[in-house]
């Protein structure tokens, strides 16, 4: 089995850390595991982006009709960053110890490019 790379674990952790991601991807181009990693953080990320677009659209569109429940629905937005937290926390352990978070429905499309 070949020797991981120095740097290999500082990689994976960049790989999730939104557009530091593109960091691995165009600079550790010899390891495969790195690439699928920087691969999967720029799918997250632009999960992420539109769910967040989809959900600030739609508290908009709610604080339009009736002001107090756009509020309550600004609010529930912070326990929506802490789920994406822990996904990528979850994700640079895993990926640390060599395995691979897989998110159903969106996970495939990190092989995809």
């Amino acid at each position: 089995m070949p020797e991981s790379a120095p740097n290999r674990g500082a990689m994976i952790v960049l790989a999730y850390l939104w557009v530091l991601a593109l960091v691995p991807l165009l600079l550790d181009k010899h390891d495969a595991e790195v690439q699928w990693h920087a691969k999967h953080g720029i799918v997250l990320m632009g999960a992420e982006l539109a769910v967040l677009f989809a959900y600030i659209m739609l508290t908009s569109v709610v604080s339009l009709a009736t002001f107090g429940l756009g509020c309550v629905l600004s609010l529930l937005l912070v326990f929506g960053w802490v789920g994406v937290l822990a996904l990528h926390i979850t994700a640079i352990i895993k990926g640390i110890n060599g395995g691979r978070l897989i998110v159903p429905g969106i996970s495939e499309y990190a092989t995809r490019f």
